[in-house]
């Protein structure tokens, strides 16, 4: 039955889509991020869609479908209509899902679309200050001389948070014990605690505590130094080659999701970045715009599933 009207909604998709376009949206949106609330995946639409839902004049609903990666969400998503009501909101998790989940039930590179691209957020090395360690050498330098005793958070096995962790992991050349969280909040405040050793966040959500002095910041995984952290080097700059990660967020649909809809939404989300109050509250928590179409978000996540996937092969990740 399901069957039957997909192929009845594509039919009609495919004949009227820019009449669709016209009237889209005619209903709310449903914006499955997945994964838990507090992470910078979850943050920062948030902020976008306050803006761009007025600019649509429907709502955008957000909702937490965490695990797996992100799989479990993104497998809801590719489920459901391309009538671009319900978006995929996800990171560059997305691009390392197929080496690390080999048995998925959909197939990452084919069975979602990019529609748009957000932004970009650097992850920040934090620790807590109890620790002692002031430096990112002298932190290199007590991993190398403890090997397995060091322990990092991360938002599950695959998420961009664990990516960023284990790239500057190998290129630093120690070993470090993994702890998955379920969602950033949680992972936060072990790190605060000092429960976890280190924790590489999106300077979104660690900004504050960093600021407050909860936090230590020792290096950041962009290739540039953030602007809101700017006396705290890049891991490339601190003398490790191939440690850098780039954590994007961006929206998604199921395959088949009208054209003409995912260029609208590009010309409204546009629109929304250069409105100041929404300008003014990304630059706060750095988050970084990654002005691209749709076609060339889909050239970056392409080149992604090759790089992580390389990654993956090399260092014998796995997901257990």
């Amino acid at each position: 039955m399901r069957r039957h009207s997909f192929i009845a909604l594509f039919a009609l998709l495919a004949l009227t889509p820019c009449a669709f376009a016209d009237t889209w949206p005619a209903k709310p949106i449903r914006a499955v991020v997945p994964f838990g609330a507090g992470s910078a995946t979850d943050i920062i639409p948030r902020m976008v869609f306050e803006q761009l839902q007025t600019q649509l004049g429907q709502p955008i609903v957000v909702e937490n479908r965490g695990g797996a990666g992100g799989t479990i969400g993104a497998l809801q998503v590719v489920k459901s209509d391309p009538d671009a009501y319900t978006w995929l909101v996800h990171s560059s998790a997305h691009t390392v899902a197929p080496a690390l989940y080999p048995n998925l039930q959909f197939k990452a590179e084919s069975d979602l679309v990019p529609m748009a691209m957000i932004g970009s957020v650097p992850n920040v090395l934090i620790i807590s200050p109890e620790k002692g360690i002031k430096t990112i050498q002298e932190f290199v330098a007590f991993g190398k001389a403890n090997p397995g005793k060091l322990n990092f958070a991360s938002l599950g096995v695959g998420s961009a948070v664990h990516m960023s962790a284990e790239r500057f992991r190998v290129a630093a050349g120690y070993d470090a014990v993994h702890i998955p969280f379920k969602g950033g909040a949680e992972a936060l405040s072990e790190v605060i605690a000092g429960r976890v050793d280190y924790y590489f966040c999106p300077i979104a959500t660690a900004l504050p505590h960093i600021q407050a002095g909860r936090l230590l910041a020792l290096a950041v995984s962009s290739k540039t130094r953030a602007a809101q952290l700017p006396n705290v080097p890049t891991t490339l700059e601190a003398g490790f080659p191939d440690s850098d990660y780039t954590l994007w967020v961006g929206i998604l649909g199921p395959v088949g999701t009208p054209k003409p809809v995912i260029e609208k939404l590009n010309v409204e989300m546009k629109k929304a970045f250069e409105t100041p109050a929404l300008k003014e509250k990304l630059d706060k928590i750095g988050v970084q715009a990654m002005p691209m179409s749709a076609e060339e978000f889909g050239g970056l996540i392409k080149a992604e599933f090759k790089t992580y996937g390389d990654f993956v092969k090399k260092t014998g990740l796995k997901t257990n």
